[in-house]
């Protein structure tokens, strides 16, 4: 579970500071990762695609040292922080919602090779993380309120997450992101219709 949280390079395609080479390791690494870890779910001894995994998950260790973070990483912190929820089974289920929130921000480019980098996607990077978080994600399908997250704690997560100012490239609106994290909470699929 916890080399799932690794896709959270996503971010590192768009960050504030993003460049060439980290978002073509993101891109390897995203690729890699969301290859090899349906394939260890199924054959969990196989040797080549522990590999590849490991490699994918270097990639992606190296972007998220080199590449700022944005809402995705905000909101992890904040809800596991804030309400005592694992690490790992937070960044799984939030990663396909703040890609969904901040996809109308991305350009083209962006968004076609994050959704080529997906098996699964047909086109649609949303669809693609969805279908990976749902194969190998475990319980996390259930969503946050699996973990202890009270319905309560939504109102609560947002107001602190609208707290804390870091960029993201999307406007962070809070009805919006108060959406966003009971979509989270109740273990929705994300789609991008905020």
């Amino acid at each position: 579970m916890d080399i799932v949280t690794k896709l959270g390079v996503v971010e590192a395609l768009y960050a504030e500071d993003k460049n060439p080479i980290t978002s073509m390791f993101a891109i390897e690494g995203i690729k890699s990762l969301a290859q090899a870890l349906p394939s260890i779910q199924s054959d969990p001894q196989n040797i080549d695609h522990r590999t590849k995994a490991l490699y994918g998950a270097w990639l992606c260790g190296l972007c998220l040292q080199s590449a700022s973070t944005a809402l995705h990483h905000k909101i992890c912190h904040t809800l596991a922080g804030s309400f005592g929820l694992p690490h790992a089974q937070t960044h799984t289920i939030v990663l396909p919602h703040a890609v969904a929130y901040n996809l109308p921000a991305l350009s083209e480019e962006t968004r076609k090779a994050l959704a080529d980098a997906l098996p699964e996607s047909h086109g649609d990077a949303i669809r693609g993380l969805n279908e990976l978080v749902s194969t190998v994600g475990g319980e996390c399908v259930g969503g946050l309120k699996v973990y202890g997250m009270k319905e309560e704690d939504i109102e609560e997560g947002t107001i602190q997450l609208l707290e804390k100012k870091y960029w993201n490239p999307r406007k962070v609106e809070k009805a919006k992101i108060q959406e966003v994290i009971r979509r989270i909470w109740n273990g929705e699929q994300a789609r991008a219709d905020l």
